[in-house]
Order: C-alpha cells, then sequence, then structure tokens
C-alpha cells in the first residue's frame, strides 16, 4: 500500500473527509511520528506496533564489488515491532486467501 492508497481508503471509509482532508490528515500523521523519531522518542500505537530508534557501531564493511574494506559510520536506525493483534492478524491462516485474492498484490 502506498500514501496515495492509504489517503484513498481513508477518504473512502469516512464519507464526510474529502480527498484532500484524508491527504492532510496522512500528512499530519505521518510528519508527527516521523518528528517523535528524530527526537528519538518511542512511539507506540495499542493493536499495531511500536517504533523505536536503535543505535547502530561503526563497523568495517566491504565493498562488493572491489573487496576493498570500507569504514561505515555509526548510525540512528528506526526499528518496527509489531502488536500482538497485528502479528496474529498477519499470521491468521483465512487472511492469506483473502490478500492472494486482491487485486492490488504487490508480489508478481
Amino acid at each position: 500500500m502506498t500514501r496515495s492508497d492509504l489517503i484513498e481508503e481513508l477518504a473512502a471509509r469516512f464519507h464526510q473527509l474529502t480527498q484532500r482532508d484524508a491527504e492532510q490528515a496522512v500528512k499530519t500523521i505521518l510528519e508527527a511520528i516521523e518528528d517523535s523519531l528524530v527526537r528519538g522518542q518511542r512511539i507506540e500505537i495499542r493493536g499495531f506496533g511500536s517504533f523505536t530508534i536503535t543505535h547502530r557501531q561503526p563497523r568495517l564493511g566491504r565493498n562488493p564489488r572491489s573487496g576493498e574494506a570500507v569504514q561505515v559510520p555509526a548510525k540512528r536506525v528506526t526499528h518496527f515491532k509489531p502488536g500482538k493483534a497485528l502479528r496474529e492478524s498477519v499470521d491468521d491462516p483465512s487472511n492469506i486467501l483473502t490478500s492472494a485474492a486482491s487485486p492490488k498484490n504487490n508480489d508478481e
């Protein structure tokens, strides 16, 4: 699902929202999530999952083309841990058949 798909879905489910209102709502939510992560805060959405920032130490990597050693700097990365309800929903065999018949299957 892309951002535009999410906006269309939101507008379709809530008829009182225009396409522009749905777009603004999605934009606001995503910006709030991004701002919180940039500040190093943990985000928890009950029933969905949590986003945290983890720190990766600097390490020595290899250039796959030349095999040359390359220093990879330390960085902060986003980690998502799905909540129990999301894990169970994704793992439910009855949901697999429904999603496989979906016209927007991106596995092709």
